[in-house]
């Protein structure tokens, strides 16, 4: 889907942040109207907004919304070194104070604000609420990494050396990662495009980043129950990286009183790159939730908790 149609209007900006890091951002704003909501994408590890979300946003804008993207330290065309992530909440700030300054610009005020977490992303979104409970309208979460799915984690003993290696050696980069695109993505042609796309990081993951990894999801599975805005959560039920049980936990045990959890039987990680009528069906879901939120006719007190499987 090229983003540079006629009805989308696609601009980028650098921002500095406090620690000094040059982070790339994105938008894709309707050419000829005013979006009736806003949606913030945080991306997943290793990954990117501009070439990645192209095709998620240019639908989003279509339905109506704006989307807004910024590729966090160390990853996509923000500067840092590739992949480190030396303290996850710097990201989660980044997110935070980015979104925030969107929001309350004058034209903006009034509208609505939701997030939208791929994986690593959907951590990163659940902290961004975290900070600022009331703030926001509500998440779409894709896969989110409430917990590092128990084939992809380290033993107990491994977690120990890690902490230990990493107050010694940071940046070194011995986590193998498996040539895990090939279990991620479900189509062929989206394996391809995930390959060609030069701001995605294929090497191995800093020690580092696989702890600060390893820590954010055992806090936010330990605090499920502090989730308190409306969320939908997306899961494909052969997910090997995300646990998919972790996040039927999370639409248990959040308190929001506005939640949805949809299985999605045989799909993988990357909910985008399934066989393109399953990935018409998610983002039907998508749409449709955002639909029935943005439309402010409609109070939340009538919307109920529900799952698919």
């Amino acid at each position: 889907m090229d983003h540079h149609s006629e009805d989308i209007k696609y601009e980028e900006e650098f921002v500095v942040n406090s620690r000094g890091n040059k982070l790339f951002t994105c938008r894709w704003t309707p050419q000829n109207f005013q979006p009736k909501a806003l949606i913030f994408i945080c991306h997943g590890i290793a990954a990117e907004c501009s070439i990645s979300m192209r095709d998620a946003a240019a639908r989003l804008v279509r339905a109506g919304y704006g989307v807004y993207g910024i590729d966090h330290e160390g990853h996509g065309r923000s500067s840092g070194r590739r992949c480190y992530i030396p303290n996850f909440s710097d990201i989660v700030t980044d997110c935070s104070d980015n979104f925030m300054s969107i929001c309350e610009k004058p034209e903006n005020r009034e509208k609505k604000r939701f997030l939208y977490g791929i994986s690593m992303g959907g951590s990163v979104a659940l902290l961004i609420h975290r900070k600022s409970p009331d703030y926001w309208d509500g998440a779409i979460l894709l896969a989110p990494m409430c917990k590092v799915s128990d084939d992809m984690k380290p033993h107990p003993i491994v977690v120990s050396a890690l902490t230990m290696i990493c107050a010694v050696a940071p940046s070194w980069r011995i986590i193998p990662t498996p040539d895990i695109i090939d279990k991620v993505c479900k189509d062929p042609e989206m394996r391809k495009e995930v390959r060609s796309n030069p701001y995605i990081y294929r090497g191995k993951l800093p020690l580092k980043t696989c702890h600060e990894l390893l820590m954010v999801s055992l806090d936010i599975e330990k605090n499920l129950n502090q989730v308190t805005m409306p969320f939908l959560v997306l899961h494909g039920g052969d997910d090997i990286v995300t646990d998919p049980s972790v996040s039927k936990l999370l639409f248990e045990k959040a308190s929001s009183r506005d939640k949805t959890f949809k299985l999605y039987s045989g799909m993988w990680h990357a909910l985008a790159a399934e066989f393109p009528d399953d990935v018409e069906r998610v983002y039907s879901d998508v749409i449709t939730w955002l639909d029935e939120r943005a439309n402010c006719a409609v109070s939340i007190s009538e919307m109920s908790s529900t799952s698919s499987v």
